[in-house]
């Protein structure tokens, strides 16, 4: 009979031995833990995109004679005046920037689209427009101060929030269809410098082609 008892204890002690218990999870906490990086940070850009960004870049925009004015004067006193850089140490200088120009040149059919225009009336390129799909850069993440880079878990989640970002901007962008070379357009958005002789290469977060 002892035999016996011992036998189903140490049964017993084996069967328990081999579960895991586990707790009922949070509300909601279940489909938290199945995102992807990418689920997680293209939710987190839509969350600040229409509600912070834009009127953040709205707020803070300095008009393209201006920057093209100061980066005359020097990369690094341009970047102080106007610009906003990362605290990594050689983080380049990002700049919100916002004007109209002539659509020069309208490359539409690659998928890093972009718009050319002429500012200034001369005729010559001042600035570029990136359309996407494939938006270059990390402009839009790095020039937003609200956006700390020891909120996320790595530098490989805090670069997928920048093309979260740059595919926010792709969705809002609505351009006419047709050519649009001669058209007038105006933009606000941010732009990455690492000389003051590099081009404007603008993301937008405002873009309207004048009728």
């Amino acid at each position: 009979m002892r035999a016996m008892t011992a036998i189903l204890g140490l049964s017993l002690a084996v069967a328990l031995g081999a579960c895991k218990i586990v707790p009922n999870p949070e509300p909601g906490s279940e489909n938290a833990a199945s995102q992807t990086d990418e689920d997680r940070m293209a939710a987190k850009a839509a969350e600040v995109y229409d509600s912070q960004l834009v009127p953040y870049v709205s707020g803070k925009a300095i008009d393209l004679p201006v920057l093209t004015s100061a980066l005359h004067g020097g990369y690094e006193a341009a970047g102080k005046a106007h610009g906003i850089r990362p605290q990594a140490e050689g983080s380049p200088w990002n700049f919100l920037v916002k004007g109209q120009g002539t659509v020069i040149e309208a490359n539409r059919e690659s998928r890093a689209a972009t718009l050319t225009l002429d500012a200034t009336g001369d005729g010559q390129a001042d600035v570029t427009i990136q359309l996407g799909p494939v938006i270059k850069g990390t402009a839009l993440r790095d020039s937003a101060d609200f956006i700390v880079f020891t909120d996320y878990r790595d530098q490989i989640e805090f670069a997928k929030l920048a093309r979260a970002l740059n595919d926010r901007t792709h969705a809002a962008i609505t351009l006419p269809e047709g050519d649009l070379t001669g058209k007038t357009v105006r933009f606000e958005g941010a732009t990455t410098l690492r000389s003051a002789t590099d081009p404007i290469l603008v993301v937008p977060t405002v873009l309207d082609v004048q009728p």
